[in-house]
This record gives structure tokens, C-alpha cells and sequence, in this order.
């Protein structure tokens, strides 16, 4: 697959809570970062890794919200195996009928198909939004730094 193909597959997948699915677009040994995360950016440094990731995340997701990725635009660089990638989340509050977005940017690093390192760029507090953590996620920022596993 290209770097494109890979992309869409993954915020495809997110959205549809295919997690089960996820882990497979991902090199046995890969390099995947959330900077901006509030809860802190560990490393995911293994396709177990995002496995455990993404079995965490499904519950977080499953029953609360519904979503798409939306006005996806795809930047190729010097490097054909990376590519910057945009998008909203754009979905529903199920709970509420409250419609959310979150943009989105993610470089990824694509090699004989697979992702080898990403940078994950969401708005966390779209999404805290959206889930209704709000007060969790302000809890967590009123923490000293280091004071929590990250989630």
C-alpha cells in the first residue's frame, strides 16, 4: 500500500472502532508519538504496543461517540515514504445528538506498506469534549507534571 492507502485505512479504521484491525498497518518495530496528548506522549515503539493502545482506546470510544474523517487533504513531501495528512473527526455526541470535530494532522512514515513512525496531532480536548472527560482531562492538566500514568 502507499502512504496515502495507509492513511485512509487508519482514520477509516479509527472511526469504524475497527481496533482489532489497526495494529496490522503498523511495522513489527515502529516509532508513533502523540506530542500534543495531555495525558502524556509515550511511545509506541511496537505493533504490541498499538495493540494495547488501541484495545485501551475502544472502550473509551465504543458507545459514546460516532464519527467520520472529513476534508482530508494529503501533502506529499521530498520523501516519497512520508506524507503529512489533515482531517476532521466530524460525528455526533450519541448520548446527546451534539454534533463535534476535531482536526487532525498526522505525519506518517510509510515503508513497504507499513507505518514505521507516525506523529499524531488531535484536538484532545474536542475529543475529552466529546466523550464527556472534560473534567477528567482538566484534572489531569491542574496535575504537577509527572504526577500520573499517562492514559
Amino acid at each position: 500500500m502507499t502512504p496515502e492507502e495507509v492513511f485512509l485505512k487508519l482514520v477509516h479504521g479509527v472511526a469504524d472502532g475497527d481496533f482489532d484491525a489497526l495494529p496490522a498497518l503498523y511495522a513489527e518495530q515502529t516509532d508513533v508519538r502523540h506530542p500534543m496528548n495531555p495525558y502524556g506522549d509515550l511511545p509506541l515503539l511496537s505493533r504490541d504496543a498499538l495493540r494495547e493502545h488501541f484495545g485501551l482506546n475502544a472502550p473509551r470510544v465504543a458507545g459514546t461517540i460516532r464519527f467520520q474523517p472529513e476534508n482530508i487533504r494529503i501533502h506529499h513531501t521530498a520523501d516519497p515514504e512520508v506524507i503529512v495528512a489533515e482531517c476532521d473527526y466530524a460525528g455526533t455526541v450519541i448520548a446527546t445528538g451534539e454534533p463535534f470535530t476535531a482536526p487532525c494532522v498526522f505525519v506518517l512514515r510509510v515503508r513497504d506498506g507499513l507505518i514505521v513512525e507516525s506523529r499524531d496531532y488531535i484536538d484532545h480536548v474536542a475529543m475529552s469534549r466529546a466523550r464527556g472527560q472534560v473534567g477528567q482531562l482538566v484534572a489531569q492538566l491542574t496535575e504537577p507534571a509527572g504526577a500520573s500514568a499517562a492514559s
